[in-house]
């Protein structure tokens, strides 16, 4: 969530001046409805979990468990391997889709 000065006090020109101002109640509902939308947006995005088994990366890939395996094997995709279970960090399945 980035939330920037300019958003928060749109009314204002000069950011300097907000460190010697008192916040007013007006300040802190806009503080509190923006904040309230970027929560409602963000939880718009439904990612899946961060961390992915192996079934789950293959479903979602579409591919089989030899390509799976190869992605592993190339260094294409980093993994971890807690026990006999493999898990994939779903950030790294979508750089590299990106690459």
């Amino acid at each position: 969530m980035n939330l920037h000065p300019k958003k928060l006090f749109p009314e204002t020109d000069n950011i300097e001046l907000l460190s010697h101002q008192m916040v007013t109640k007006r300040d802190l509902l806009n503080f509190g409805n923006l904040l309230l939308s970027e929560i409602k947006n963000s939880s718009k995005e439904d990612k899946p979990t961060q961390w992915l088994k192996s079934t789950e990366v293959r479903k979602l890939l579409k591919i089989s468990p030899g390509t799976l395996q190869n992605l592993r094997v190339n260094g294409t995709l980093s993994f971890k391997r807690i026990g006999g279970i493999i898990y994939y960090k779903y950030e790294d399945i979508e750089k590299m889709l990106e690459k």
